[in-house]
């Protein structure tokens, strides 16, 4: 079988469409679902739509913003190509991946901080700010202490840097 500019103008388009190999097979007639992977691969043609909208937005992860976060740290979703086997296949496709980046944090001025009670894990209870201080693998690591209100794990003070509010955490400063 010949690939005419025709077909291949023909197989192109029903790829962008997010049509499987098999189902171009058939629409085009006379060629194997193998035979539209190999030209797709020759072609170098990317990873074919989702059907029902945009890859992106197949993708697009849902986002928890009360969840809480390390103060120093910030995530951002970016794309990354990727090479996987499927089959006897080598595929590229465009992956959405979330990357962390560190944030420099610059408190406030007229902030009080709390002295912590430097507590080891096994002093904590419900009623203590579970705030880690440190380095886990070092001997000076500690957490808070401090009272914590009933429905949270961290203390006033802690609480607010854990759970910032969307636009706060946009306004941090970005090291890198």
């Amino acid at each position: 079988m010949n690939w005419t500019d025709e077909r291949v103008e023909k197989l192109k388009k029903l790829w962008s469409e997010g049509l499987s190999a098999s189902q171009i097979a058939a629409q085009l007639g006379g060629v194997s679902r193998n035979a539209v992977i190999g030209k797709v691969h020759r072609l170098s043609l990317p990873g074919r739509a989702k059907a029902g909208g945009t890859a992106t937005a197949a993708r697009a992860p849902k986002r928890n913003t009360s969840a809480p976060r390390a103060p120093n740290y910030a995530s951002r979703i970016t794309t990354r190509t990727v090479t996987r086997q499927q089959g006897a296949t080598m595929l590229k496709e465009e992956i959405e991946i979330e990357t962390v980046e560190e944030m420099e944090y610059v408190p406030a001025k007229n902030v009080v901080v709390p002295i912590s009670r430097r507590l080891g894990l096994t002093e904590l209870t419900e009623r203590t700010c579970k705030w880690p201080v440190g380095d886990p693998m070092k001997d000076d690591f500690y957490f808070c202490g401090c009272d914590s209100p009933d429905s949270s794990p961290y203390c006033n003070y802690h609480q607010r840097l854990a759970y910032q509010p969307v636009s706060e955490r946009r306004k941090a400063v970005r090291v890198g």
